[in-house]
């Protein structure tokens, strides 16, 4: 993709989600952060539906949405981002301090929303704060996100396969919050909204501002010419004839 159609592509779906993102909180905040249209009723399935192996697998995929997991996965991206080995430094220190603005930018407005989570008799796990939007959710989002197009800048096969990988550990993370009664399903889904509008925002400025040593990262190897073996069993017709000399 051109650096223009990249930028283009970016700003395009850093205004939708942001709109998306800002509809969500108003509605939430005009019915004073009571449960939307579903809310109550995934979370009553979610309850009645918890054998004690797919809790346990629940908890498992939520940890890793928190604490030190998710840093160590962004810095993997930014290691993978790089060429050199001074692009690695800045893509890992760029793609840490994009997880920790998105993080400090969520918390504030989680502060000012201030809904609250669903009752703590429904909980399968701990949880501390405010409900909206999701903390775990924003965070593996941000992150799967980073992973994803570090993974579609450089991996050259099976791009395919990792991509449905992460992205499916992302939304389970989130949907693992409800399962586990700590979260309405409108918390996850404002998470995956305010991560979608923050990382398009960040690549529109990227590929805005950042110097062009930045923008091919992509750019496919040039091939190289023809060895001496390839050149010797090359047919005759295709063979360079050197000009006869003059007498």
């Amino acid at each position: 993709m051109k650096r223009e159609d990249a930028t283009d592509l970016a700003g395009s779906t850093a205004v939708g989600s942001t709109i998306a993102f800002v509809l969500l909180t108003l509605i939430l905040t005009g019915r004073d952060g009571g449960p939307l249209f579903g809310d109550e009723d995934l979370t009553s399935w979610s309850v009645g539906h918890r054998p004690d192996v797919a809790l346990a697998v629940a908890r498992g995929v939520t940890y890793t949405g928190t604490g030190i997991v998710p840093y160590v996965l962004v810095a993997l991206a930014g290691l993978v981002l790089g060429r050199t080995a001074r692009q690695r430094v800045l893509a890992v220190i760029g793609c840490l301090g994009c997880l920790a603005a998105a993080q400090a930018v969520r918390y504030g407005v989680m502060s000012l929303v201030a809904r609250a989570r669903p009752a703590t008799a429904d909980w399968a796990t701990h949880a501390s704060g405010w409900s909206f939007p999701s903390g775990h959710t924003t965070t593996s989002a941000v992150t799967g996100g980073l992973l994803i197009l570090a993974v579609l800048a450089r991996a050259a096969h099976g791009r395919k396969s990792l991509v449905l990988v992460i992205g499916c550990w992302a939304a389970l993370v989130g949907l693992s919050r409800v399962y586990l009664g700590v979260h309405w399903f409108s918390d996850v889904l404002g998470g995956w909204l305010f991560s979608l509008c923050w990382l398009s925002l960040c690549t529109y400025l990227f590929a805005r501002f950042a110097p062009r040593a930045w923008s091919a990262i992509s750019a496919p190897r040039l091939r190289p010419g023809p060895t001496t073996e390839e050149r010797r069993h090359a047919p005759h017709a295709q063979r360079e004839v050197p000009p006869h000399s003059a007498p």
